[in-house]
């Protein structure tokens, strides 16, 4: 179905940013992405609201890239949804058989009937012709909109668990090191989860909370129905730019000081520190096979490696892995074939994924999977989805997890430390 267009010039794009924000919750089916104005080499926009599903296909992992491709061949239009880490069921034989509080489908993607763009100072809308006649109405609105709602965040009913007790996760992080010893793999991304039973929190106070205490590239807030992530991703999964695919695994991570003399020691330490590069280094091995798979011979190649990003509470080393795909490659085979992200499994990939559903005992579900959209003429983007509180309003189930990269170098207490690290954003916005 056609789209139509309209653009606007607006004066104060921070305001018509709250506003549109706040204004979209009238909707069951939100995407919101913000990329904080974080610049980045691969971008298409600074923010983009997709609103009002049309369509849409919600599906469990069993022949759900399948079901995917069909619906994007289909629709033939701007897509946008989430792929759960546990599709990594649909591309190997595997399971999933832990505790889930949250209970996400494990696939979703639909047609917004909305679709507003803000790049500098532009606004474009992007209405489905059925609709196309709101667009005037609809951007007045959104400019002069008043928040008449009155949000309450019941903080005094959080309290915040560890589904992996300390003495339990060190004991974990053993056994993988000696998984790594006996030759089984050589890297896993191991993940606890954090977690409040009976809960209420209102999701769009705590999303502009989280985003204002960490402000990241990949910023997302999705809404289904009674169902909710707050996302403050760091890091891009993949990106399709016509024939190119980018992926940018993060791996290395130290904590951000006040002084500014002491954080740049701290930074200049990430880049040296041997184990945290072999973490990288090892995932980019990783990212660079799975992309071989659609790639065509002799075009994949890492345009950076291991260098230093720097965010609001952590620095991290990124690396940016390149690939031309081959003619006639379908999107949805290329995400496939790269999923789940080796930022968030091993190496080898498959056996580190095996181990970690014996040691982990919470379904991963939308945690480390990935939120993003398919463009009409087959580009996407993805984000990974980390950093991140899921919500489930109807079971009053609050989540968040946290991981790290294990070797043979690894440091059970540090690694316990750095779990806690990464958390730090989302606990404080639960707790402030």
């Amino acid at each position: 179905m056609r789209r139509i267009k309209r653009a606007f010039l607006i004066d104060n794009i921070p305001k018509f940013k709250n506003n549109l924000f706040s204004w979209a919750q009238q909707f069951e089916t939100i995407v919101w992405l913000d990329s904080n104005n974080y610049k980045q080499k691969y971008s298409s926009y600074d923010c983009l609201l997709a609103a009002d599903r049309f369509t849409f296909i919600e599906k469990n992992y069993y022949t759900a890239f399948d079901k995917l491709k069909e619906f994007q061949s289909k629709t033939n239009d701007y897509i946008f949804g989430y792929i759960a880490y546990d599709l990594k069921n649909d591309v190997e034989n595997l399971s999933s058989s832990n505790f889930d509080g949250l209970n996400f489908s494990d696939l979703f993607f639909f047609q917004p009937k909305r679709l507003i763009f803000i790049k500098k100072n532009k606004v474009e809308f992007q209405y489905l012709k059925v609709i196309a006649d709101e667009i005037d109405a609809d951007f007045k609105t959104i400019n002069n909109y008043k928040d008449n709602l009155q949000f309450k965040n019941i903080k005094s009913e959080i309290n915040i668990k560890q589904k992996i007790q300390k003495s339990e996760y060190l004991q974990k992080v053993k056994k993988l090191i000696e998984h790594i010893k006996k030759g089984n793999l050589y890297e896993a991304n191991f993940c606890k989860e954090f977690y409040s039973e009976n809960s209420c929190i209102d999701p769009v106070v705590a999303y502009k909370q989280l985003n204002k205490i960490s402000k990241t590239p990949f910023a997302s807030f999705l809404k289904i129905d009674d169902k909710y992530v707050l996302c403050a991703s760091p890091e891009r999964f993949i990106r399709k730019e016509k024939s190119k695919v980018i992926s940018q695994p993060i791996k290395g991570t130290t904590k951000r000081l006040i002084n500014n003399i002491d954080d740049a020691i701290l930074a200049s330490n990430l880049i040296r520190d041997e184990k945290e590069r072999a973490e990288n280094i090892m995932t980019v091995d990783l990212v660079r096979n799975d992309l071989s798979k659609n790639s065509m011979r002799g075009k994949v190649k890492v345009e950076e490696l291991c260098r230093l990003y720097s965010f609001e509470h952590v620095h991290q080393l990124v690396s940016t892995v390149v690939s031309k795909i081959k003619k006639n490659t379908h999107p949805v085979d290329i995400i496939k074939n790269c999923f789940p992200m080796g930022s968030m499994t091993g190496t080898p990939k498959i056996s580190a994924m095996k181990i970690l559903e014996t040691l982990e005992n919470t379904k991963r579900g939308l945690y480390s999977g990935t939120i993003g959209y398919f463009t009409p003429n087959n580009n996407f983007d993805f984000n990974v989805v980390i950093r991140s509180i899921l919500y489930n309003a109807k079971n009053k189930y609050i989540s968040y997890s946290a991981g790290g990269a294990i070797t043979a170098k690894s440091n059970p207490e540090k690694e316990y430390e750095e779990c806690f690290l990464k958390a730090k954003a989302m606990k404080k916005t639960l707790l402030k």
